[in-house]
This record gives structure tokens, sequence and C-alpha cells, in this order.
């Protein structure tokens, strides 16, 4: 995805409600079986999956994998739920599969210390429909990134905010050198800046502007603060920092988040000036939790990202955890809950190839 794109997305989220239209699903012939296989013993059952080869140019890559790719990445790839990049190295995962086992299959313990114990409840069944539902889901979404975001040693400390007027998009009421910004006009116009630069393959001046506008001391702009991040964590005109890069993803999310409780507070349903950064960041976060990328891998971290972001309107975000679902990362099994965000994404134009089996009926809420 192109950084033009990322920024249309940014404001899409932010303008947007999380509300889905009625899907129709396609129409399938009832003729047409699905087949599983799967291993069992008197106590376990286990899917088996067909076998992935390294270099076969049918599978997709991991998400966004920090290897370099060439000048440009991508910020986004298409839902993973056929990627390797969630598998562990080969001691860990047969310890991994080995604790299942002697669990009797029960997936592992969806408890992380980077996800706070008193988390706001949403209600519901876990798929924000509504306005109402959305701002509850947001609310979640600034404790979690607050409470929950001090990452091990690596996390920066939440930087310090001036008050702001959530009716203002963003732009402080007071010194800036202080307070997290999200759309002021003379940043705004720097950062196209970047883009420009970034897609004319100048990465070192795109990447120094981003630097920038992302100091904590200085701008300290919620937006340029993630665009930093990924350039950091790809390479993009600088030396690869992974841990860096989660510093400042979580600054970007923690400055985001102030900004999102005051418009919260005032009663703005739909979230603030603020929101579409916040659900980047989150996004971002997920990856590097998902995937170990400058931080501990954290599943049940990941999984808790995703859906948070899932449920304030990210696309994207909603095949990922349509797959943590499916696949029993950091949470339990649970293909219903899995369809419940596929169709979401489908909705909203996010289609995944494969994706036939949500509109079973057995997946209609009852």
């Amino acid at each position: 995805m192109a950084l033009k794109d990322l920024l249309k997305k940014k404001d899409k989220i932010r303008d947007e409600g999380a509300t889905p239209t009625s899907p129709t699903g396609p129409t399938l012939s009832p003729d047409v079986p699905e087949f599983q296989f799967f291993r069992t013993t008197t106590s376990t059952q286990e899917t088996i999956e067909p076998p992935s080869f390294p270099g076969d140019p049918t599978r997709e890559s991991p998400l966004l994998s920090p290897t370099s790719r060439g000048k440009f990445g991508r910020f986004r790839s298409r839902s993973s739920a056929s990627s390797q990049g969630s598998q562990a190295a080969g001691g860990e995962q047969k310890h991994d599969k080995l604790a299942e086992r002697l669990h009797f299959g029960r997936s592992r313990s969806s408890s992380s210390i980077n996800v706070p114990d008193n988390l706001p409840e949403v209600g519901g069944d876990g798929v924000a429909r509504t306005e109402e539902e959305e701002a509850r889901w947001e609310t979640r979404a600034t404790v979690l990134v607050t409470m929950g975001g001090q990452h091990g040693s690596s996390q920066p400390n939440t930087p310090s905010h001036e008050s702001v007027n959530p009716m203002s998009h963003g732009r402080p009421t007071s010194a800036r050198s202080r307070s997290g910004t999200v759309g002021a006009p003379a940043d705004e116009e720097t950062i196209q800046e970047a883009i420009r630069l970034h897609e004319s393959s100048n990465l070192e001046a795109s990447t120094a502007l981003f630097g920038r506008l992302a100091e904590p001391t200085g701008a300290n702009n919620a937006l340029a603060q993630v665009l930093y991040g990924l350039a950091l964590r790809h390479g993009w005109g600088c030396e690869p920092d992974q841990e860096q890069a989660v510093q400042y993803l979580s600054m970007a999310a923690a400055n985001s988040a102030e900004v999102e409780k005051l418009a919260l507070g005032a009663g703005m349903k739909k979230g603030g000036a603020a929101k579409g950064e916040l659900v980047l960041a989150m996004y971002e976060l997920a990856n590097c939790f998902r995937n170990g990328w400058g931080i501990k891998k954290d599943p049940a971290a990941a999984k808790q990202y995703y859906e948070t972001a899932a449920n304030l309107g990210d696309t994207d975000a909603m095949n990922e955890v349509a797959w943590c679902y499916t696949e029993g990362f950091g949470t339990k099994k649970d293909k219903f809950k899995a369809a419940q965000f596929l169709r979401l994404a489908e909705s909203k134009g996010n289609k995944t190839l494969g994706n036939t089996w949500i509109w079973k009926d057995k997946y209609n809420p009852k």
C-alpha cells in the first residue's frame, strides 16, 4: 500500500463509523463439499494443513517482513492466514505443541503482561456494529495503549501532553513542544512532502522529515511517529532498528489516545481527530507482537490489538483477528467469531479469496 493510500485509509477510519452494511454473500452451490483432515488421539484432535516450502512463490511472505524487499515496501499485506510469519522457531514450536497436548488440545492462556487486566467491558457479541459500541471499543483502546503500553525496558515513558481541544482537529491549545498533534497544517504539508520524496525513491530525505516531526520534544506528531516507526522497522533510508520502531509506534498510540480520551469525554461517539492515527499505530504494534519485531512475541497482545483496531474500522485488522480466531493464536479457536470479522471485512470492501466458508448458515447469528 502506497503512503498516500495509507493516509486516505487513516482519514476514512476517522470519518466513517464501524457500522457494516448487510452482506448478501456470494451464491454458492450447495453440492460443493468441504474437506478437512484431522489427526486424532484419545484426547486430542489436530487439523492437518498442507505443507509449505521456503521459497515457494505461490506463498505470501509474512506481514511486511522487515527483510529488505528493495527501496519500497508495503505498509500492509493482505490477510496472512496462510502466512508463516506467526510460526515460532523449531524448539519453541515443539514446546507449544507439547503444552497443547498436556492440556488436552486447549489453546494457550490469553493472559499477557502487555494487556491490562482492567480493560473496560464492551458488551454485545464482541463486534462493533453501532456508534455506541464503537465508542466503547475506542474507550477500551485508550486504556489498552496507555496502561498496557509499557512494553518492557525498550518502551520509553509516555510523553506528557498539554490539553487539546477535541474539536480542534488536533491543534494544541498551548505550547506545541510537549503536546501530541495530529493535524497541524504545517505538519500535514511536511508529511505530504515526505511521502512525495519516498515515492520518488529519496528515502533518506523522506525518513529525515518523518523523524523531525516525530521527535517527542518537538512536533510530537502522531502520524509522523507511525511513519517514522515503519521506516525504522524496514530500514527505509536509515539503519533498521526494530526496537526503536516499537518505541515510536507506542508513542504514536499514546499521543493519539490522549486526544481521543478528550473527544470521547466531549461526547463524540465516532471519536476525534486522532482516531485514524490510533488505529494505524495499534495495527502496526499488533504486527510487532505477532512477529517479534523489536519486542518479544506475544500472541495474546497481538490478538487484543488486532481485535481493537478491527472494531474501530480497520479492515486489515478484521482479517488478521479472524486469522487469530481460526488458528487459536492468542485465544481459543472460534470459527464463528472468525466468520463474523471476515464478513465485516467483506462488507467494507476487503474481500479475501478462499473465504466462502464464512457464508455457511451455521455461522449466521442465532
